[in-house]
C-alpha cells in the first residue's frame, strides 16, 4: 500500500472515530444526566402513588390523636380549621402542604364530596408542609394562619381555596393580595408573618402527622380511617359512605 493510500485509510479511521464519540457525547451524556436526575427526584418525590413523600423526620410526637386499631382518633379543637357542619356525622381530616401538587388535584374532589353529603360531612385542614422540597410550603402555612387570626375559618378557608386556585403564583405579594382580598387588618398581617407568630402551631400539625403515620401529602382521614394521596372522588366517595 502507498504512503498516500495509507495516509488516507489513516483520515478515515479518525474521521469515523469523531463521528462516534459526537454520537456518544450526543446521546449517552444527556441520558446519564436525564438518570440521575431521574434517581435524586425519585429519592425525594413519589410520583406514583399520587402522594407527595415526606422525608424521614425525628419531629417530636405531640398530642392531638389516638390509635385505635386501624383508625386514628384525632381531637378536633378550638384552634383546627372546619369546614362545614361543625357536628357532622363524617369528618374528613386532611394534612397538606399548598405547594403540593397533588393537593391541589385533591382540593377539589374533598369540595365535590363537601357538596354532595352537605350537613353530613366537615372538613378539617392541618398543614403538612415538605419543606424540603417545597420553599414556599412553611411561609403559605404561616401567612394563612395569620388570616385566620383576623377572619376565622371563613377567612382561612378563602385562603386555602386561593393557594390551591394559583399554586403557580405562591410567594409573599401573593399571600398578601389574597388577605387584603379578604379584608384583614394589613398591619397587623404583616407583624404576624413578619414574627412568624404562627411557626409552632404550623409545626405541631405536622408532628401531629407524622406521630399518626402520615408519610406525604395529602394525607386524610375519614372518621380515622386513612387516605392516602389524591384518590379519585369514586373512591373517596366508597370510603364516606362506608363510615356513615
Amino acid at each position: 500500500m502507498s504512503f498516500t493510500a495509507r495516509l488516507q485509510k489513516i483520515k478515515i479511521i479518525r474521521s469515523n472515530k469523531e463521528s462516534t464519540m459526537k454520537k456518544y457525547k450526543a446521546f449517552y451524556i444527556p441520558g446519564a444526566i436525564l438518570l440521575g436526575s431521574l434517581i435524586i427526584s425519585g429519592a425525594i418525590l413519589s410520583l406514583d402513588g399520587g402522594q407527595g413523600v415526606a422525608q424521614k423526620s425525628d419531629s417530636n410526637p405531640s398530642l392531638g390523636a389516638v390509635v385505635n386499631g386501624g383508625k386514628v382518633e384525632f381531637i378536633i379543637g378550638e384552634n383546627d380549621h372546619i369546614r362545614g357542619n361543625v357536628d357532622a356525622k363524617i369528618t374528613l381530616l386532611e394534612f397538606s402542604d399548598f405547594e403540593c401538587p397533588f393537593c391541589g388535584r385533591f382540593h377539589p374532589t374533598a369540595k365535590q364530596a363537601m357538596e354532595e353529603y352537605g350537613e353530613d360531612i366537615r372538613w378539617v385542614y392541618k398543614h403538612f408542609p415538605l419543606t424540603s422540597i417545597h420553599l414556599q410550603a412553611q411561609p403559605s402555612a404561616e401567612a394563612s394562619e395569620c388570616v385566620w387570626e383576623q377572619t376565622g375559618d371563613e377567612g382561612f378557608w378563602e385562603f386555602v381555596d386561593a393557594m390551591f386556585e394559583n399554586q403557580a403564583r405562591l410567594g409573599s405579594a401573593f399571600y398578601a393580595e389574597v388577605a387584603q382580598q379578604i379584608g384583614v387588618d394589613m398591619g397587623q398581617y404583616q407583624t404576624c408573618v413578619s414574627e412568624r407568630k404562627y411557626q409552632d402551631k404550623v409545626q405541631n400539625d405536622l408532628d401531629t402527622g407524622v406521630k399518626d403515620g402520615v408519610t406525604g401529602t395529602p394525607g386524610s382521614f375519614v372518621n380515622g380511617t386513612p387516605v392516602k394521596g389524591a384518590v379519585p372522588y369514586q373512591q373517596l366517595k366508597a370510603i364516606i359512605d362506608a363510615a356513615l
